[in-house]
């Protein structure tokens, strides 16, 4: 059977790291797929567990320098470890500083125009150089050895060995220089060394390790702020009483007591009071919601007035809140298809900047410069250093976390990550009809009945509806509410999809259908309701037929509103280039009706479910990219067959598995933020590219000739990934 795990993995330090685990790990036998975000250190694996087990993957990746352990979604103790390691770098790199000052100063005695500069004579004495550097590469320093050890033992080359390469070159020539001179007379200043070249560059490489470690945390705000939302206790209402209870002991049926200002714990549908709720953070709409009796509310909203007592209709660990952070983590942890690129590079960027490196030396030291071996290894060092792929391993998962998180706060969610890169590229948008354009919620307009009175009439479709959750069903049982009728027991059953429901009332078979289902079957009806049904449907209504033992005995007619927001929605989407289709099952005069009022041209009625997804793939035939929009139920098909199936969801019902993207609230405006989100973040991933990219093809030149000192280099090297995240932040300024 297919199984998923979540893992944190720490030890990484680059994105060769992440690239070496996905290799080692995706050839276990049994692995289907594996993805490592270096900058979540988070990793999910899905695997056969009839072929393998999480502890065999977990041991896999410790054996090769790293150290993974099941994710248990601790996010306080998650951000205490990131402080924590904050602090430690912060301390490491204060001694460093410190260290590296008289180092610094002392340059200045190698430079004419610094000569009104006095520099202490201690601080260039080869032996005080010496034992200044001496803790900085092997303690401070010692780091970088061990994890460069762990990837050269698992037969791979991360940024921690060019790290060691050019220091300890930097380093073992200063020192063998500085004690082959010993009790030779001179001046101190004769003997080029290049202690401060190893302590600027770890000095420098701290920093940026501290700078992009803080930066890194500000792209899991969106993250972070879901998880506040979340409550420990609750107060459980039994036996009259109040309880203060654990959050995850509460279970479906329980009642809990939410007062004002309170957050409410858990999913549930409201008992007893009124009051506004704030669903921001879950929906992305400021004003706040009326509840009353009967409403649903879900856990992390905020009550503002009013006490609510709410009977709990879902565990905590499937509330809506839990499903929207479980969908955010996995966006935040899957790759974008544009990822390869850069882990395709980056699996040979550091072996091939080693070879550069050495034949940088064997230019300076045979031909430039020859016999200058310090000029030589001065050159090398600078283009080991300033080749270092971090900015290219991070061009992409902190964009794609700051987007999904983005997304998110708009009450968007993206399964994956390649859905963000997908949607900006589509070039159809595919609508269905009701619950997408319209609200869902259609009213009784008008009823015909023959045989039977009103009351008996309602009795047999509301008994063979049952639990249907289609709207036109939803729109029958609230009209029986109203009229207070008592429903009859159905038997046998059976819908039609695509065209309605059938079933046994009391010895009567009762079909419920389309009009179209009545033609097609060559079923009966009297000429003069033909005549209605055609009236109804030209003012948009759509209209259902009935039958009892296969007799016509009545329609009903219903009518779905257009949604507020659908017709701007719909103009905005052409302003995009995009072209705009509906499809829908309803009947054409009622689609043409809605198709109007909203500015759609291209309109399909009577579509089955079944036809919807062959007509999105005739669309792809054609080379089109196409997303469907649905409601995630009847529309699984489509959602299934198109490039990228978004799902129009509720906060009490998402349908998560059969769309690639859930916009909880159904609002068609929040597919245009979705795409402008996606366009915004793929923009954001070129940025990145094309930064990471020049940086490494300007500066590698610049190294080979000499042109960068290697401090530079080092403090230039933290500067580009620092640069790459502070740019995919800035995504969470998107707007929409």
């Amino acid at each position: 059977m297919k199984e998923t795990n979540h893992l944190e993995i720490s030890g990484m330090h680059c994105a060769a790291c992440a690239t070496r685990i996905e290799k080692v790990v995706s050839k276990i036998e049994g692995v289907e797929e594996v993805h490592v975000n270096l900058t979540t250190e988070k990793g999910r694996v899905i695997f056969n567990n009839t072929l393998t087990n999480i502890n065999e993957i977990i041991n896999k990746i410790n054996k090769i320098g790293f150290d993974a352990k099941i994710d248990r979604k601790n996010n306080i103790q998650t951000e205490m470890k990131k402080r924590s390691e904050i602090t430690i770098l912060k301390w490491k790199f204060f001694i460093s500083a410190l260290l590296t000052f008289p180092l610094a100063w002392a340059m200045f005695s190698h430079f004419k125009w610094a000569s009104f500069i006095k520099v202490p004579e201690v601080f260039i004495n080869p032996l005080f150089q010496f034992a200044l550097t001496l803790p900085i590469q092997f303690i401070i320093g010692l780091q970088f050895y061990e994890r460069a050890w762990k990837s050269l033992k698992s037969g791979s080359a991360n940024m921690d060995v060019l790290v060691v390469l050019s220091t300890s070159a930097a380093f073992f020539y200063s020192h063998y220089l500085t004690f082959s001179h010993l009790g030779i007379s001179g001046h101190p200043q004769s003997i080029v060394l290049f202690y401060e070249t190893s302590a600027f560059i770890i000095t420098f490489i701290l920093l940026g390790n501290i700078l992009e470690t803080r930066t890194k945390m500000r792209t899991t705000e969106a993250i972070k702020k879901l998880y506040q939302l979340q409550t420990r206790t609750a107060t459980l209402f039994l036996d009259g009483k109040e309880y203060p209870t654990a959050v995850d002991i509460i279970t479906p049926g329980n009642v809990v007591i939410v007062k004002s200002g309170e957050k409410v714990p858990i999913d549930g549908q409201v008992m007893e009071g009124n009051s506004m709720i704030d669903e921001s953070l879950l929906t992305g709409e400021s004003i706040p919601v009326e509840k009353g009796i009967g409403s649903h509310v879900f856990a992390g909203t905020i009550n503002h007035n009013g006490t609510l007592k709410i009977r709990v209709m879902k565990k905590e660990s499937e509330s809506t809140l839990s499903q929207i952070i479980r969908i955010v983590e996995e966006a935040q942890s899957s790759k974008a298809p544009i990822q390869h690129i850069a882990d395709k590079v980056t699996g040979v960027f550091v072996p091939i900047i080693i070879c550069v490196s050495i034949v940088t030396f064997l230019l300076w030291y045979m031909w430039i410069q020859p016999g200058e071996l310090s000029e030589a290894l001065e050159k090398m060092i600078a283009v080991l250093i300033i080749a270092c792929p971090c900015a290219l391993g991070l061009a992409t998962p902190t964009s794609i976390m700051v987007g999904s998180g983005r997304a998110a706060q708009s009450g968007i969610l993206f399964k994956e990550g390649k859905h963000l890169e997908v949607l900006g590229k589509i070039n159809v948008i595919v609508l269905d009809k009701t619950g997408t354009i319209t609200k869902g919620e259609p009213e009784v307009t008008d009823v015909f009945v023959e045989y039977f009175s009103e009351r008996e009439f309602f009795e047999l479709i509301a008994a063979v509806e049952g639990d249907s959750g289609h709207p036109v069903a939803k729109a029958i049982f609230n009209e029986v509410n109203k009229r207070g009728i008592n429903l009859p027991n159905a038997s046998q059953v059976q819908s039609i999809p695509g065209y309605g429901v059938m079933g046994n009332v009391d010895g009567r078979k009762v079909l419920i259908a389309s009009p179209s289902y009545f033609s097609m079957n060559h079923l009966y009806i009297p000429p003069r309701v033909e005549k209605e049904i055609r009236r109804l449907e030209r003012e948009g209504k759509t209209v259902i037929v009935v039958s009892s033992n296969s007799r016509f005995v009545g329609i009903i007619a219903v009518a779905d509103e257009v949604k507020r927001s659908s017709r701007a929605a719909v103009s905005s989407l052409k302003q995009m280039g995009l072209e705009v289709i509906m499809l829908t099952g309803d009947n054409k005069e009622t689609a043409m009706t809605i198709a109007k009022k909203t500015g759609i041209e291209n309109v399909q009625a009577n579509i089955s479910p079944q036809k919807k997804a062959e007509m999105i793939q005739s669309l792809k035939n054609d080379g089109k990219r196409v997303v469907m929009v649905g409601d995630g139920i009847n529309d699984a098909p489509a959602l299934t067959v198109a490039d990228i199936g978004i799902a129009m969801g509720t906060g009490s019902d998402i349908a998560i598995e059969s769309g690639d993207i859930t916009v909880i609230k159904g609002d068609l405006r929040k597919v245009v933020d979705a795409i402008k989100i996606s366009k915004a973040t793929m923009t954001n991933i070129r940025q990145n590219f094309i930064w990471a990219f020049l940086y490494n093809i300007i500066s590698i030149p610049f190294a080979m000739f000499g042109l960068l000192a290697p401090w530079l280099a080092g403090a230039i090297m933290a500067f580009s990934s620092v640069s790459v995240v502070l740019n995919s932040i800035r995504l969470q300024k998107t707007r929409i």
